[in-house]
């Protein structure tokens, strides 16, 4: 979090550690204006203590033990004869619906297991006072957690934590599963690479399990589990751990010690600022989830049953090809599989994938009856004279590995007029119509070459492309980003007119994945 006298909301998060692997909160996202605090109002309710919730603390956080963590859920196999198979996964056994669906929406799940103390602090009144008069942000990412919360609250009861860890993603990236920071922690948990790397989570140029949502849903419960442990028990110091790092925790807490000052979250004094409003910041969403009347807030209503399942194929799957069979918009899609940073599953696996719970018996049928070489699709390149593994895979801003790995190549020679197949949804197709047919518009310079542009103050993607006349989805496609990740002062990205790679668009869909 930025320095200063007050915290800033931010649409995706920072980190404050380096040497402590451990994810962490808040930092601008590319494509957005950031939101900035309002001058606190004195007269808050946080002088009211909502109802019902623990006795006020400054001590250690009083917690029931973690129960063991349950087995994985049951899977669903539909058989696609002898060489195919689809798992699908549900979120509970079938025919048998667990207790938990009984709450009828998931506000009142939530509620039914905070247990955390509440903390009698001026930042906590200061963070429920900009809840409260950003109702826009807080809208925004309500709407936002209708896709995952009824899944992360499922895997925090399972494991017996409190639940006030369900709403921490709002906190550390407010639900956005792109949500990149200035450190480079990314997804709904904002893991940074090497914690990720710690708790199991693939990495690599077609997937990023850190903004799996299953995946980093898993891993972030067991790294909050273990700082747990590492803290006796005492939740107030394990969810700062996860701000600002184990290590650095048990440094302040030792300061404290070597002082004579009392160890619990709200005494310690080197802390740093983002870590000091961090616990302040998760109880105030929980003071007001907790009892949003009495904040003059109504939330958005989120059934207390399951928005997505699990599919697994046995081999690579494109999420156009999904998009298809669901009749989803492949944006909509990816937002429930933000992983596959390539839209499309890792050639080496895994080739599982989320789809809405009433989207399932669709999918497992028509992939069922699809020949594995029509669930990617493909465009051919035919080779030339002077091209090469790395002048191809630049052409179509894929990796030379892709190229190999499509086409089953141990070396790097080619042929005159050898044809080589590329997946679209690693790249985007130079020059060509769409995968939906829509013809390309294209936009030139002089040069027809890339343009060079370096971010300035103040600019994001979303500015950029309106200044060149293209999509922002163009922009980050052509420079291997995300549309929401963060842009640094001073990079510079390709903007391709003219003879380069084409700006591609098409009505009413602008994509080449669906």
């Amino acid at each position: 979090m930025p320095d200063g006298s007050t915290p800033t909301f931010d649409d995706a998060t920072s980190k404050t550690n380096t040497k402590d692997t451990a994810p962490t909160a808040s930092a601008t996202r590319a494509d957005t204006t950031v939101a900035t605090n309002p001058t606190p109002v004195a007269a808050s309710p946080n002088s009211k203590t909502p109802a019902p919730r623990p006795e006020s603390t400054s001590g250690a956080s009083a917690s029931a033990p973690i129960a063991a963590v349950e087995p994985s859920p049951t899977t669903m196999v539909a058989s696609t004869g002898a060489s195919e198979s689809i798992d699908e996964t549900v979120m509970f056994p079938v025919g048998e619906e667990p207790q938990s669906l009984a709450a009828p929406t998931i506000w009142v799940r939530i509620r039914s297991g905070l247990r955390l103390p509440a903390i009698d602090h001026a930042l906590t009144a200061q963070h429920e006072q900009w809840f409260i008069e950003n109702a826009e942000f807080r809208e925004a990412m309500f709407e936002r957690a209708k896709l995952y919360l009824y899944y992360i609250v499922e895997e925090v009861e399972k494991r017996g934590m409190p639940m006030e860890v369900a709403l921490l993603p709002a906190i550390e990236s407010a639900y956005k599963p792109y949500a990149y920071s200035r450190a480079r922690a990314s997804g709904l948990w904002q893991f940074i690479p090497s914690t990720g790397r710690l708790y199991g989570l693939k990495n690599n140029w077609w997937y990023d399990g850190r903004r799996d949502v299953v995946a980093s849903t898993r891993a972030a419960l067991d790294y909050l589990q273990k700082l747990q442990g590492d803290f006796n028990g005492d939740w107030q110091l394990a969810l700062a751990a996860y701000n600002a790092g184990e290590g650095r925790m048990m440094r302040a807490i030792e300061w404290n010690r070597r002082h004579g000052l009392p160890t619990d979250f709200v005494h310690l004094r080197q802390l740093k600022r983002e870590t000091k409003h961090y616990v302040p910041k998760l109880m105030a969403m929980v003071n007001i989830v907790a009892d949003p009347a009495r904040y003059g807030i109504q939330l958005p209503d989120i059934p207390n049953e399951p928005y997505f399942t699990r599919v697994e194929a046995d081999s690579q799957v494109d999420l156009g090809v999904i998009a298809r069979l669901t009749g989803m918009d492949v944006d909509d899609l990816h937002f429930i599989n933000p992983g596959y940073t390539r839209r499309a599953t890792d050639p080496n696996g895994p080739h599982h994938f989320l789809v809405p719970v009433d989207k399932r018996d669709a999918v497992v049928t028509g992939l069922s009856e699809m020949p594995e070489k029509q669930r990617v699709q493909w465009l051919h390149h035919e080779v030339h004279r002077g091209d090469t593994l790395f002048e191809i895979a630049r052409r179509y801003r894929v990796t030379v590995d892709v190229i190999k790995t499509s086409n089953n190549l141990r070396g790097n020679t080619l042929s005159i007029g050898q044809s080589l197949m590329l997946p679209i949804s690693a790249s985007v197709r130079p020059g060509a119509p769409t995968a939906t047919g829509a013809k390309p518009v294209r936009t030139t310079t002089k040069s027809g070459d890339a343009i060079i542009h370096r971010v300035r103050h103040g600019e994001t993607l979303s500015s950029i492309a309106r200044h060149y006349n293209v999509l922002v989805r163009q922009l980050a496609e052509w420079n291997l980003m995300s549309k929401d990740d963060v842009l640094q002062l001073g990079r510079k990205l390709k903007i391709w007119n003219g003879d380069g790679p084409q700006a591609l668009r098409h009505d009413p869909q602008p994509t080449v994945y669906a």
